[in-house]
Order: C-alpha cells, then structure tokens, then sequence
C-alpha cells in the first residue's frame, strides 16, 4: 500500500523527470609563456646568453688597457694574416746596440692606414705606440695581446 502522502510516480511533472542543466566549465587556465614557448627559451639560454657574454667580454677586453707604451727598433716584417678575420700582424726587432739585436716584439694592427705607415718604415728604426689589451676572449681581434696604435721614424 502506498502512503498518500508520498507523490505517485505517476505525479510527477515532467519538469522533475528532466536532467539538471551542468553549469558551463571554468575556461581552462592559460599556460605561461616560457611553457608555451620552450623551444624558444631553450634556443635563448643555450646559444644566445653564451654569445651575449662573449661579446660583452670582447668589448670590454678591447676598450680597457692593461698598459700602454713605446718601443724603439727596426720592423723585421709586417703581414696582413687570417683566414676569416684578416689582421696586420708584425714583428719589431728592438736593439741594445747598432748591429746587436737583443730581443722581437710581436704587435697587432688594427687600423689599415697605422699598418701601411709601418710597411712604408719596415726596416728603418722606429717607434711605435702600443696598448695591451690582456683577457681577449679570440684571435679573430689579433694574435696577440699589443696593438699598435701609431708608429713615427727615428732619425738616425
């Protein structure tokens, strides 16, 4: 027997029998850049960083000078050298006495016209003005660590 208190299932609206509506979903949340974009930020850390430091390394290596000076003596030879990065190399044999050669300076050039007023005075005593630039991170700036930076004849 059934209690007349309780609806019949034959009671019911179809209002009840229909399925609540679900509330629509929280738009999923949006991932971050670096996770979106890996590859990139891979690339940047692992090529990138290591190529910003070398060259901030280059460019202060190459405007701060260790040391400046002058040597006197007689330029033995004067070369443009590289297979990429082309630069003016030479040696300058200084002297203790006329005829004694006591010791071989190498030096870098790195502007054309000081290089071409050195091969204009090779083999004449002259005096050249240098700057030492220690820590170059490559050889693509010069072999060496002197660069000459103007050259002037000493009259015998």
């Amino acid at each position: 027997m059934t209690d007349p208190s309780q609806p019949s299932s034959d009671d019911t609206s179809p209002d009840e029998l229909a399925p609540t509506p679900v509330p629509p979903a929280a738009p999923a949340a949006r991932r971050s850049f670096f996770r979106r974009h890996w590859l990139l930020t891979t690339l940047v850390v692992l090529i990138g960083l290591p190529v910003i430091g070398v060259a901030a390394w280059s460019a202060v290596a190459m405007s701060w000078s260790y040391s400046s000076g002058k040597r006197a003596g007689y330029v033995q030879k004067i070369a443009r050298k590289g297979y990429v990065c082309k630069t003016w190399e030479g040696t300058l044999y200084t002297d203790i006495a006329r005829g004694f050669r006591s010791d071989s300076f190498t030096f870098t050039v790195r502007s054309d016209s000081v290089a071409h007023a050195i091969e204009a005075l090779s083999g004449e005593r002259v005096a050249v003005h240098y700057e030492q630039h220690v820590g170059i991170p490559t050889s693509c700036f010069g072999e060496t660590e002197y660069f000459v930076t103007g050259v002037e004849r000493i009259p015998d």
